[in-house]
């Protein structure tokens, strides 16, 4: 049974340490090649695994926080690039993993795409699903138990109300 309140008990790292950690990626260059994606997300969740419990879950929150501050309509309402067609519009997992790949890319790029959703827009031809098991494994090996948090954010598509302002009731 998840804990409700688990959001209160975990602990944020900072922002910088949550940018040198999603920095060993490999930066937008990592996102080319699937496998060389599945490879640092494997590494980075080892490099947590050898760290205390907090900065995994820590890594957690802010990767939760990071994914929900990309959450706009702005971003989710643009087609997706390369597609064949034209109206291939991202569905609801395909834009949280095409903000995935936005965080993957590093702080310079999620940094840099806010106000600029063209600078958004080529990320829609990328996905990184992988990075949101990132913590989720790296706590598992560790405690021998499965993730069972709910982060202070929720990053699901369409969650961040601010970012989907005609969505309000």
């Amino acid at each position: 049974m998840r804990n409700e309140n688990a959001h209160d008990e975990l602990p944020v790292m900072t922002w910088d340490r949550f940018w040198e950690l999603v920095g060993t990626l490999g930066g937008p260059a990592v996102l080319e090649r699937c496998d060389h994606l599945e490879e640092a997300c494997e590494g980075l969740a080892q490099r947590l695994a050898l760290g205390p419990v907090e900065e995994i879950t820590g890594f957690g929150e802010r990767l939760a926080e990071a994914l929900y501050r990309l959450d706009r309509a702005e971003f989710g309402r643009l087609p997706v690039q390369d597609a064949e067609a034209p109206h291939d519009w991202q569905t609801d997992d395909h834009f949280l993993y095409t903000r995935a790949a936005v965080v993957t890319a590093g702080r310079e790029v999620y940094e840099g795409v806010f106000g600029h959703p063209e600078r958004f827009a080529p990320y829609t031809a990328l996905q990184a699903e992988e990075l949101l098991y990132v913590h989720e494994e790296a706590y598992e090996a560790v405690t021998g138990e499965e993730w069972d948090f709910l982060t202070r954010y929720d990053y699901e598509s369409c969650s961040n109300a601010e970012g989907w302002p005609d969505l309000r009731s």
